[in-house]
């Protein structure tokens, strides 16, 4: 759980930068756009593969 806590005379818009800033270096978003609809392990291993054969083709 991301917390963030105002300082003092701290405006909102500047707690709010600071409180995306920290969802964002915690990856809260990503993981949850990566939970939004269910993978299954046969797919994921496929994917992986398909991202190893792509990278040593460069």
């Amino acid at each position: 759980m991301t917390k963030v806590f105002s300082d003092d005379n701290e405006s909102f818009e500047s707690l709010l930068r600071r409180f995306t800033k920290k969802v964002q270096q915690d990856g809260i978003l990503s993981e949850v756009r990566r939970r939004e609809h269910f993978e299954p392990p046969s797919i994921k291993r496929k994917k992986k593969a398909a991202a190893k054969r792509r990278k040593s083709i460069r």
